[in-house]
């Protein structure tokens, strides 16, 4: 059994993009991360329910790259963001979405979702206690989340990334383990660098 419990608390959520991009324009227009989440948190700027949730969006999003960023780069970012927010998306991320396009099969379903689900529960306790309800619920918003960063299209297909130079730079000077969220050849890559 694994120490490292996983977050599930991703029941609610999605990349955010739209409440993203704002944030990114206000900190064009403050300068400062820190001045940016007292002023969302003080006017309750993203409309969200509780201040945790607040505060949790703000981290996931202080990315200056997003200031800068195409719609496509920040998607990638907040998909990124989530993916090191949340272990069990990024192991989803690496151990389904990716094997799964790097071996040609071309769809990702909710059996597929729900066989890493049973895989994982035999390591995570944890999971054990989530109801099938919120299973449900967690298998929904994570592939709503691969469609915000269009890595799956409407009817489930995998997309293939398409990185860019810039962005796999930004990649490298973190963890090259990043670069595993998505689904991409190693071959694909070298053209992209």
């Amino acid at each position: 059994m694994s120490n490292d419990r996983y977050s599930m608390s991703f029941t609610t959520g999605s990349l955010f993009h739209r409440e993203s991009v704002e944030l990114a324009a206000l900190y064009l227009d403050l300068g400062d991360w820190n001045a940016v989440r007292d002023k969302v948190i003080a006017e309750n700027l993203l409309q969200t329910r509780t201040l945790n949730t607040l505060k949790r969006v703000c981290r996931e999003v202080e990315l200056e790259f997003l200031v800068e960023g195409s719609h496509q780069e920040q998607a990638y970012l907040l998909w990124l963001a989530v993916c090191r927010r949340y272990r069990f998306i990024a192991d989803f991320a690496v151990e389904v979405l990716r094997e799964r396009y790097l071996t040609l099969k071309s769809d990702l379903t909710h059996e597929d979702f729900d066989s890493f689900f049973n895989r994982k529960s035999e390591w995570h306790l944890e999971l054990d206690e989530i109801t099938p309800a919120t299973r449900g619920k967690l298998r929904q918003v994570l592939f709503k989340m691969l469609r915000e960063a269009d890595l799956l299209t409407a009817n489930n297909m995998i997309h293939a990334a398409m990185l860019s130079p810039r962005l796999l730079e930004l990649f490298h000077q973190g963890s090259r383990r990043d670069v595993l969220y998505f689904p991409v050849f190693e071959s694909e890559l070298k053209g992209m660098a």
